[in-house]
């Protein structure tokens, strides 16, 4: 059997009606707002993952989240990690793994597990993790001169996502801010929004990339509904800078975002930070954890 086969192979009403709502109110446990649903984009964590993998994934699951985005696949591993080893430890700490991150494979041609390079292994290992979504991640320099390699990454996008979906994964792609500077008269990422099939590639948008770029993703939803399954929770910081900050403690209207879930059709959001000024991740991390459980979402 080939690797495809294979993978797609009434008394208790009664009693509660006699007791005080506010009784029943006390007992229920407390609203976690949208913090119940959250991910982590494990880049994050990027530092400690190389030290100790499991005990990382142990740490972030004892913050509160529950799904996880990968990064760093290689030649059938994270970090050095099978797929079988991965799930083992998630089914240990009750996490799912709902997205991870590839190149393009343009850039750096030997590298095996990118859009170019194995890349039906790479989506089959993903199904095989749980993976609902994989996006492309980044775009190099050298892959994003002109607007015409925009036009070659929709089709690269598209076909890639041709494959992804006979493994019942969601093709999307995750951008930066040099998506919305104008290229050779055009938007890059409204480009990439026109060309790449609405069935096969989906947007992850990074609200963080969003901002710094100067633009509304409310508009962005409106105009394209249903595209953005994904987000990228993180915050910027005010000032001159506008460096990483924990979710909360930015300019970033987050109430007002999540007012416009639906129209989005968002199915999971990741937080992320680059980066901290304190050389804390953990901390900070939690930090976002907590702020999210005051917002609720449409």
């Amino acid at each position: 059997m080939n690797r495809r086969k294979f993978i797609q192979q009434a008394g208790m009403t009664s009693a509660l009606a006699f007791i005080s709502p506010s009784i029943l109110s006390s007992c229920a446990p407390q609203a976690q707002g949208v913090a119940k649903e959250a991910g982590l984009q494990l880049y994050t964590l990027r530092e400690a993952l190389e030290k100790d993998f499991k005990g990382t994934i142990e740490k972030a699951a004892n913050i509160g989240y529950k799904n996880l985005e990968f990064f760093n696949y290689s030649d059938g591993k994270y970090f050095g990690n099978s797929i079988k080893e991965v799930k083992s430890i998630l089914d240990e700490f009750g996490l799912k793994a709902k997205s991870s991150h590839v190149l393009t494979g343009w850039a750096m041609p030997k590298n095996i597990g990118t859009m170019t390079n194995d890349w039906e292994r790479t989506v089959a290992d993903a199904a095989e993790l749980g993976q609902t979504h994989i996006a492309c991640a980044y775009l190099f320099d050298s892959e994003r001169e002109s607007i015409d390699d925009y036009k070659k990454l929709s089709d690269l996008m598209n076909s890639c996502g041709e494959t992804a979906k006979e493994y019942g994964v969601q093709m999307a792609y995750h951008n930066h801010d040099f998506e919305f500077q104008a290229l050779d008269g055009k938007i890059p990422y409204d480009l990439l929004l026109s060309q790449c099939d609405v069935n096969l590639v989906k947007f992850e948008l990074d609200l963080y990339w969003t901002a710094r770029a100067g633009v509304d993703p409310v508009e962005y939803f409106k105009n394209n509904e249903g595209r953005f399954p994904l987000w990228h929770v993180k915050d910027m910081g005010a000032g001159e800078e506008q460096f990483f900050s924990a979710v909360g403690e930015g300019v970033i209207d987050w109430q007002k975002i999540f007012n416009h879930a639906s129209t989005a059709g968002l199915k999971q959001f990741f937080v992320e930070q680059d980066d901290t000024k304190s050389g804390k991740p953990f901390e900070e991390i939690t930090k976002s954890y907590k702020y999210l459980k005051g917002i609720k979402r449409s």
